[in-house]
């Protein structure tokens, strides 16, 4: 793709520019993209930074007015790193990012690199969602100059991407991928995808209409332990530790919440929650059977129950999923949900993710990572004092 100029629509191109025209452009635009944003201002450096090796470098015009770039540069010998895109506010909101990536990955592909990876802020849902809907995974989490980073990563080798499912607990390991991680796993009945069928049970309260023939229907913890544990098998490929025995502790008493997802008079999926603490409802677990998935039906599911837990009084919402469940993560980040972290349980490599119904916590979030400088009521609420001037500069 070297020296093609790659149309975007509605006049939009990229068109490979030099390492030298890409700097010349940061210097002349990023205050005007990036500004508002809140970076640690160093001293100068110490030491000479690294050769950056193969250097990738777009600009992006709308007619012939320089608009935006994008720069990614050689990491190791496989490995290519997005490390920067700017587009100016202006031209932002209008799907560019969107249409732009996947010409970049085939750009990295034609280059022959395997895997391409990133850093956002955490909070910058704008570029993360677009960047899990072209198939990265989110990888790590890190505290930087800038605030609070995610990294993704994408891997171009179908069997690496099917290894990094295996990591994160999402699947089980076979074929190619088991020997590539030096495993040889007996080969076992896969439960997912059996037919299941559970009839509605007779008791709840009324149900409330998700289109297409699905409704939800809140029902009492008893009856959603009896039909979990009759489909559990049927929705997981999930692996999780074996504790060996029961616990050895009783569960804490808290409020709970549970529903059953319903197609065609039977029980086709499922939601659970619970109390986390005095602020925050946190969401268990929700499943789908496998013949009802890729409708959208998780989509049209969240609205729902956000609104259930904004009537019952919570603030903050929880969830963890496994970190490369992008069929998940994607519908959350575009109803709101921020990434707050990574973690390691029994389940595997969990992406935590947090939703707020109050806008000055929201806000807060995005001044943790970094995105915005403290202002007004945030400000205030962290017990910062800022001269008038300061507040003018988000």
């Amino acid at each position: 793709m070297d020296g093609q100029v790659i149309r975007l629509g509605d006049g939009y191109e990229a068109r490979p520019v030099s390492l030298e025209a890409y700097r010349d452009a940061c210097a002349r635009l990023e205050g005007r993209i990036f500004g508002g944003g809140s970076l640690y201002a160093f001293d100068p450096p110490g030491k000479a930074p690294p050769p950056l090796g193969e250097t990738l470098n777009w600009g992006l015009f709308h007619g012939e007015d320089l608009i935006g770039w994008h720069h990614a540069h050689q990491q190791g010998e496989r490995t290519v790193y997005m490390a920067d895109t700017g587009i100016l506010r202006e031209h932002q909101g209008r799907g560019l990012y969107t249409r732009l990536l996947p010409h970049l990955l085939e750009a990295f592909r034609e280059a022959g690199y395997t895997l391409v990876t990133s850093h956002h802020r955490a909070t910058n849902n704008r570029v993360i969602v677009p960047k899990l809907r072209a198939g990265f995974f989110l990888q790590g989490v890190n505290l930087y100059e800038g605030g609070v980073n995610v990294a993704l990563t994408l891997s171009l080798d179908e069997t690496y991407r099917g290894a990094m499912h295996v990591r994160s607990g999402l699947r089980q390991a076979s074929g190619e991928v088991a020997r590539r991680l030096g495993l040889d796993p007996v080969p076992r009945e896969k439960a997912v995808g059996k037919t299941a069928s559970v009839p509605v049970p007779a008791l709840g309260e009324p149900a409330f209409d998700l289109d297409d023939g699905y409704t939800i229907r809140r029902v009492e913890a008893e009856v959603f332990r009896e039909v979990y544990e009759q489909l559990e098998d049927a929705a997981y490929d999930t692996v999780t530790f074996d504790w060996g025995g029961p616990s050895p502790l009783p569960a804490p008493t808290v409020p709970t919440f549970t529903w059953l997802v319903e197609h065609g008079g039977e029980v086709v999926g499922w939601h659970s929650a619970r109390q986390w603490d005095a602020r925050t409802v946190y969401m268990v677990n929700t499943a789908l059977l496998p013949g009802h998935r890729g409708r959208g039906l998780y989509t049209r599911l969240l609205p729902y129950l956000l609104g259930a837990f904004r009537a019952g009084g919570y603030t903050v919402i929880r969830s963890h999923h496994h970190a490369t469940n992008n069929a998940v993560i994607v519908p959350k980040l575009r109803a709101g949900f921020v990434i707050a972290g990574l973690e390691v349980n029994h389940h595997g490599v969990m992406a935590v993710l947090t939703y707020t119904f109050d806008p000055v916590y929201r806000e807060y979030l995005d001044v943790r990572s970094g995105l915005r400088r403290p202002a007004g009521e945030v400000a205030r609420r962290l017990g910062l004092h800022l001269h008038p001037q300061e507040e003018s500069h988000v």
